[in-house]
């Protein structure tokens, strides 16, 4: 890593002690170091409702305290009764900012050619909260800071509109810096966001249990999330989670501020921060053939996540794939499984 600078990782390994073993106050010192703030979703509206290939869908909006209001797709099998597991499903980064629960939801009307595109790529041509919300889960997608609803109004080079998200590129080092000016992190406001979204689908009544999904950026959020909420039931991380220590130059250049905030690798490596939930339910999904992470980081993770869970066998899953950067269907298939098997006792327990 740094090329003809390279030593400073030696130097600064050794002075500043990276990658420590986690220990038990790591949440607490996870939630210190990212700068989490104490956001709520307040004056929740019911914008739309409607109702399409077996689904109900409401689109909902909330402000929390800051910015443009936040909106977010409810998803839930049309005509469900009783308290359903509610499910966070987190849209990944992608480079695409205009959209954000679009990603990964449909909404009362279709999705945009390039939304269409990025499924065709990421998800296997299928907006994955709705087929999850098919097998008996009320699912909830929701914009974070800098994307769909919370974008900012930037115009591309020489004010092109099209060239937003290169514009959205370059101004995510602009609030990655004013993040750590204010105290926070770019990762801690997302974070901070997402433990709202968290708390709102819990208070809920016709919600029993609340778990969190995502690929890649959203995987990352969902990560953060279980670490930092213990009313988390469930989380599956899909193409998200590799040893920082494993990272080169091309890994750390595919990654946005979102899987770095400041003072991280000084409480532990990124396996550890996954798996400070533990003995909570954990699945992570690898791509073996992902560009964006070694292959030697991943298989370390996945020795180091382990390890964790030595004492609560059975609740942490890994599955490793041979496939590049994506959430395809048969992750999807084996994820939603993972978590029908997981939310029904969790259902039980709660609603017992």
């Amino acid at each position: 890593m740094l090329g003809a600078f390279s030593g400073l990782a030696e130097i600064a390994a050794r002075e500043r002690g990276l990658f420590p073993p986690p220990g038990p106050d790591l949440p607490e010192r996870l939630r210190d170091a990212l700068g989490v703030l104490g956001l709520s979703a307040a004056d929740v509206r019911v914008e739309r409702r409607w109702t399409d290939s077996g689904l109900a869908g409401e689109e909902l909006s909330w402000t929390v305290g800051f910015g443009p209001r936040t909106r977010a797709y409810l998803l839930r099998p049309r005509g469900a009764a009783g308290p359903l597991p509610g499910v966070l499903a987190m849209h990944c980064h992608a480079g695409m900012k205009r959209a954000g629960k679009d990603k990964i939801a449909d909404g009362p009307d279709p999705p945009t050619a390039e939304v269409a595109r990025l499924r065709d790529r990421l998800y296997g041509g299928r907006a994955y909260a709705g087929e999850l919300a098919r097998r008996g889960f009320a699912v909830l997608a929701h914009d974070v800071f800098a994307w769909g609803s919370r974008r900012f109004p930037l115009t591309g080079p020489d004010g092109d509109p099209g060239r937003y998200e290169e514009a959205a590129r370059d101004h995510e080092h602009v609030l990655a810096k004013a993040c750590t000016l204010l105290g926070t992190s770019f990762a801690g406001v997302l974070a901070s966001e997402d433990l709202a979204a968290a708390a709102y689908l819990r208070s809920r009544p016709d919600i029993a249990s609340v778990a969190a999904i995502g690929l890649s950026g959203g995987g990352a959020r969902a990560a953060l999330l279980g670490a930092l909420d213990p009313g988390i039931g469930a989380v599956a991380v899909a193409a998200m989670v590799s040893s920082f220590r494993d990272f080169r130059d091309e890994h750390v250049a595919a990654h946005s501020w979102m899987l770095f905030p400041p003072g991280l690798t000084r409480l532990a490596d990124w396996p550890g921060v996954v798996a400070a939930r533990a003995p909570a339910p954990l699945m992570v999904l690898y791509a073996t053939a992902d560009p964006l992470f070694p292959a030697a980081g991943t298989a370390r993770a996945h020795r180091q996540i382990t390890a964790a869970y030595r004492n609560a066998p059975g609740h942490y899953t890994g599955v490793f794939f041979d496939t590049s950067h994506q959430f395809d269907r048969a992750m999807q298939d084996a994820a939603f499984t993972w978590l029908a098997d997981t939310a029904a006792p969790i259902r039980h327990r709660r609603t017992s």
